[in-house]
């Protein structure tokens, strides 16, 4: 919440009018209804689902396996979620799509978390090879592609000139993007389209107040709390340590939490 508030005063600074939400807006922090109420008062345009928004649904409908640390991890956290969020909000979610595609000026735009038909894994990593790529536009005739998960931002082309996108991530920056000075800032990107084409492309990055957030998810009571906080401070995750979350998820009593949410969905 700290970090988009930051970010849409800044895009609101530089003229910004029209929003694309790339993905993982739910968990793993404090924001639940208070976060859509404020997303539904900005001019988003396009929505797309990402990986995290479809953990929660499968967590909630009961797909969880207790015996898996991380998959208890997600569930822990789709219950804090659920108990915070309305009917309407969690319809909402469930309404967006995996893929969207739109006519800007010029340009067909593909807008996606991942790839077209998948919203999780290492493919587009910013180092990754071409041929990965150039697997987002397999049978898409589209000029351009506007993505996210990987939560490091870049432009790189597919072979037939496409351009690629992705701004980064506004509440999660990674250790391996923070450079020699611990850039830990959010980031997003403004696009500028006219109708010739791209005028512009300006990557942007936005302080936040990293203390106000971690009180907010104090106040909150907001499960794996350290985690979140070590995920603010220093770009470090650990939703993939098996160990790690298995230790947790026994000393703090996780696994009986979720096997009861389990129980009554």
């Amino acid at each position: 919440m700290t970090a988009l508030r930051a970010v849409l005063a800044d895009a609101h600074a530089n003229n910004v009018t029209e929003y694309w939400l790339l993905g993982d807006t739910i968990m793993p922090g404090p924001g639940t209804t208070d976060l859509l109420d404020l997303l539904a008062n900005t001019n988003i345009t396009h929505y797309v689902r990402g990986n995290w928004e479809d953990c929660l649904i499968g967590a909630i409908a009961g797909d969880i396996d207790l015996k898996r640390p991380t998959q208890v991890y997600l569930g822990r956290l789709a219950a804090y979620t659920y108990d915070r969020i309305n009917e309407a909000g969690l319809a909402t979610i469930k309404n967006w799509p995996l893929t969207d595609i739109t006519q800007v000026g010029p340009l067909k735009t593909l807008i996606c978390h991942n790839l077209p038909n998948m919203n999780w894994g290492t493919d587009l990593m910013r180092m990754s090879p071409q041929e990965n790529f150039d697997a987002i536009f397999d049978g898409l005739d589209v000029d351009l592609a506007v993505i996210g998960h990987t939560h490091s931002p870049f432009l790189r082309y597919g072979t037939q000139g496409q351009m690629i996108i992705n701004p980064g991530s506004v509440g999660q920056s990674p250790h391996y993007d923070a450079g020699p000075a611990g850039d830990l800032r959010a980031r997003y990107a403004i696009l500028d389209i006219d109708d010739l084409g791209i005028t512009s492309l300006i990557f942007r990055r936005v302080d936040y107040n990293r203390d106000a957030e971690i009180a907010l998810a104090e106040a909150a009571d907001l499960p794996y709390l350290d985690l979140y906080k070590e995920s603010l401070t220093v770009g470090v995750t650990h939703q993939h340590d098996h160990d790690l979350l298995g230790e947790l998820n026994t000393r703090l009593g996780y696994n009986d939490d979720v096997a009861t949410f389990l129980g009554r969905l």
